[in-house]
């Protein structure tokens, strides 16, 4: 079973998006999937969220 997304609107600097951009190019990934997957690294590595609730993150959208 897949978790439910929600949408949440997000105010980011030009600079940091274009970076993003270009990292999940890099990574073939939309900027939405990416911003995901980064923020799912970091509540890892801060032990917010356990390591066996995280399902792939899925390119849902073209962005």
């Amino acid at each position: 079973m897949a978790a439910e997304k929600k949408a949440y609107p997000l105010r980011i600097s030009a600079a940091v998006l274009e970076a993003m951009q270009r990292w999940a190019d890099d990574d073939l990934r939309s900027v939405n999937a990416q911003i995901e997957f980064v923020l799912r690294e970091a509540l890892r590595k801060q032990g917010r969220l356990k390591r066996d609730t995280s399902e792939p993150v899925q390119d849902d959208e073209a962005d």
